[in-house]
């Protein structure tokens, strides 16, 4: 069981667009199941996560056996969660609990909630306003490679944010998406933060894109533990709001093409 950082990971400067998963081989299923949840609280959701983890996991014990005995294994299932959470902040395992600069009363005043969470990284804010994406992808059926899946969602968002003329890449060693992000840039932003955890190349958490977030929420935070940075969205970037049901449908023909995926 690994997990990965939503904001720290190895990434060479010079990485951009990537190419697609190619062909699938006998026995990968590209097919990705996303399910359109809507405006959904964050306990049950992270629940449907692990059940879904779960039910892939078991899956691909059944399939160990099969091939042992010579019997064909079952194809394995994708799934893309798509939804926005109330207020709420998320602590990664390796994260600092005094990041969150809020006690129980000030959650409580600020309609916020907090979780201690299994995937990497440190505290990060979902609210509304924001598109958050959770890939249930078994990565044998695309590649075995943590750091390119990373790599593509973070290309998928890039490509989206370009829809709308809004420039964006990354920054070498933070994983995410950033306006800004030229070396020597005067302001680097982050607009979307990206955390997985993988178990047996089953993912699981995934990417959250400031659309039209409320940008104080993160003032309660030091997001991510990185303190020289800051926070945007794409309405702080284009001075409107845009429906985040429109973001998503863009997205998500950038998320097919790149991982060579069947969206249903």
């Amino acid at each position: 069981m690994n997990t990965y950082s939503a904001c720290v990971t190895p990434v060479a400067a010079s990485q951009g667009p990537e190419r697609a998963a190619g062909v699938p081989s006998p026995g990968q299923n590209r097919r990705v199941t996303v399910q359109r949840l809507g405006a959904v609280a964050y306990q049950p959701t992270w629940e449907l996560q692990e059940q879904l983890l779960a039910d892939t996991l078991t899956v691909k014990t059944r399939n160990r056996d099969a091939q042992a005995a010579g019997q064909t294994p079952e194809l394995t299932s994708n799934y893309l969660l798509l939804c926005e959470h109330p207020h709420v902040y998320t602590l990664g395992k390796s994260g600092k609990p005094e990041h969150l600069l809020l006690d129980e009363a000030s959650l409580l005043a600020h309609d916020a909630t907090f979780h201690r969470i299994n995937r990497g990284g440190d505290i990060t804010y979902h609210g509304p306003g924001q598109l958050v994406g959770y890939p249930i992808f078994d990565l044998d059926n695309f590649f075995t490679d943590i750091h390119r899946y990373l790599r593509l969602l973070e290309e998928a968002v890039i490509l989206t944010l370009a829809d709308y003329g809004v420039p964006a890449g990354r920054i070498a060693g933070l994983t995410g998406v950033w306006i800004d992000f030229e070396e020597g840039a005067p302001n680097p932003r982050k607009i979307c933060a990206i955390g997985v955890k993988c178990s047996r190349w089953v993912t699981m958490h995934g990417f959250a894109l400031n659309v039209n977030t409320d940008l104080s929420y993160f003032g309660h935070i030091v997001p991510c533990g990185i303190t020289d940075k800051a926070v945007t969205s794409l309405q702080a970037e284009l001075g409107r709001p845009v429906p985040v049901t429109e973001v998503q449908e863009r997205l998500l023909p950038h998320l097919a093409q790149l991982f060579g995926a069947e969206f249903v």
